[in-house]
């Protein structure tokens, strides 16, 4: 996401990629979202493929899990680490074939557990494994922590039968280290890469979940999200990604920034696969008591209710400034999304909702930082890592300063750790304001009569500035829903100059079902998702 301009807000109250040879030119997605362009030369044998289908190839003997994952492998070790160089995949799990061909094993005795058996899926890491993996959240201070014990959320993802294939990276401390960051670059996994254009940034702080997923490098990933760091890496990068609900995924055993905004979420190429996704990693959580608003939703089947006449009697607010602000291929994009919306039976209504959350937008930076210090500790006082506390880990920086901070400094850490508790008036002020950001919205929802409300999810994708940081190519529509904590599906909206851009969806708490299902119509209706073809070179 972009943090750096509230958080900078809130103190306040490069890499030479020209010259690289580009796998550029994207051709229409296959499975699931449209046909292959037949002359497309990436030929890796699983290529858009999605839960479903690789089920049915397990099911007929055609591929086993162990078959599976090993194509995943071979395809990580030729895209990602020798060329096009994505550099998404921070960490490999050593037993991700022992994994497998046990599950393969519980198959053939027909104890098959679920849509996802078998399922290779890269995890974020800053999310807790309980294995041979490293949890660093991109940071050389943590480099070495190995988790005692699964996320919550994790230990959801074995119960279905899922192989872990590995850890992604991501923008170290998820975007939460400097006002100039650049996304999707750690100083412990380096600078992950868009598959679209390599010297395109990948966006953050999901970044290597995001590449990994448009890539091909797995079938589904996890990402968190604090504000934008889900639905914006995968705008970016052409895949679907779901922000739910703040409370219906756990969030203990993921390093944390904030207990008001923080949630994991799945990143998929479709949004059956996102919406299978979610519903293996819901649950309440006696260890993160947030997860209690969600009881008798858990259980739901996102993905047994879609259908393309999803959008028939719908109505939806149409964010009004992105009608005619921004970069104008995005503004055309939006504009036909808006007519597809119509065509497919939705009602549409012109609301004008960002400007009026300048409030909780005042005091968002504030109350992450606050709370960022108060959950990171807690986090670190029992993680078994070689730090312990917010102060330990800045102290490192400084003292392997060329190897930890040779881009950018840790200027959002040292705010963090200057502030008071979570008793400090100032914060509990500051979140009173951010709060406000919930009857805004369903004033607006509820007045308008709407299920939805759509805006484009953010510009296409900036150029990697590993000098100035992130720059914006157009607004992010990312903060109504991550200051809410309300849910926020991106769907593949089309191409702005080879690059993808998302629409997003999101509505009140708990709408996760209706939104999946309104965006599986569009997706259907549109086939906006479009592949990068890695395997043809050329120049930018």
């Amino acid at each position: 996401m972009d943090r750096r301009k509230f958080l900078r807000n809130g103190a306040a109250a490069g890499l030479g990629l020209s010259s690289l040879h580009l796998s550029i030119g994207p051709a229409k997605a296959a499975e699931g979202t449209g046909p292959a362009a037949k002359d497309a030369a990436d030929e890796f044998p699983l290529l858009e493929a999605s839960i479903d289908t690789l089920q049915q190839k397990m099911q007929s003997g055609e591929y086993t899990s162990q078959s599976i994952t090993e194509l995943y492998l071979q395809r990580i070790a030729e895209i990602d680490k020798k060329g096009p160089t994505l550099n998404a995949v921070i960490e490999l799990n050593p037993d991700a074939l022992a994994i497998a061909e046990q599950l393969d094993a519980e198959r053939k005795a027909g104890k098959a557990r679920g849509p996802l058996h078998g399922i290779p899926v890269l995890v974020k890491d800053n999310i807790n494994t309980g294995d041979k993996m490293q949890t660093t959240a991109g940071s050389l201070a943590l480099e070495g922590h190995k988790a005692a014990k699964d996320a919550f959320i994790i230990a959801r993802l074995r119960e279905s039968g899922a192989v872990l294939l590995g850890k992604t990276n991501l923008s170290e401390w998820a975007n939460f280290r400097s006002t100039r960051s650049t996304s999707g670059w750690s100083s412990r996994g380096g600078q992950t890469r868009n598959p679209y254009l390599l010297n395109r940034d990948p966006s953050g702080s999901s970044a290597g979940s995001g590449s990994a997923v448009s890539a091909n490098l797995c079938t589904v990933a996890i990402g968190t999200e604090t504000n934008g760091s889900v639905v914006s890496p995968s705008s970016v990068n052409g895949i679907v990604g779901i922000k739910p609900t703040v409370g219906l995924l756990s969030r203990s055993g993921i390093i944390p920034i904030s207990a008001t905004q923080d949630t994991a979420g799945p990143m998929a190429r479709t949004v059956r696969d996102a919406a299978l996704l979610l519903t293996a990693l819901a649950g309440m959580d006696p260890e993160d008591t947030v997860t209690l608003t969600s009881q008798n939703k858990a259980g739901i089947d996102y993905a047994v209710s879609l259908d393309t006449e999803g959008l028939k009697g719908k109505t939806i607010g149409i964010e009004k400034a992105a009608l005619t602000g921004g970069h104008e291929g995005v503004v055309t994009l939006f504009q036909e999304a808006i007519a597809v919306l119509k065509a497919q039976g939705a009602s549409i209504v012109e609301i004008e909702l960002q400007k009026q959350l300048n409030e909780p937008n005042s005091v968002e930076g504030l109350v992450l930082q606050y709370e960022f210090k108060d959950g990171l500790n807690k986090y670190l006082a029992t993680a078994g890592a070689p730090v312990k506390t917010l102060a330990d880990v800045i102290a490192f920086n400084k003292q392997n300063e060329k190897r930890a901070m040779p881009y950018f400094k840790q200027e959002t850490l040292e705010h963090s750790e200057a502030l008071g508790g979570l008793d400090n008036s100032q914060y509990t002020e500051a979140l009173k304001k951010l709060f406000t950001a919930r009857s805004i919205i369903d004033d607006i929802l509820r007045q308008n009569g709407l299920d939805a409300i759509a805006a484009p999810t953010s510009g296409p994708a900036c150029l990697i500035d590993l000098i100035s940081g992130d720059y914006r190519t157009g607004s992010s529509f990312s903060g109504p829903a991550a200051m809410a904590g309300y849910p926020h599906i991106t769907v593949p909206m089309g191409l702005v100059l080879g690059m993808p851009v998302g629409l997003s969806l999101m509505g009140t708490a708990y709408t996760e079902a209706s939104l999946i299902r309104m965006a599986y119509a569009y997706e259907q209706a549109t086939h906006g998702r479009s592949v990068p073809l890695l395997a043809q070179g050329g120049n930018f």
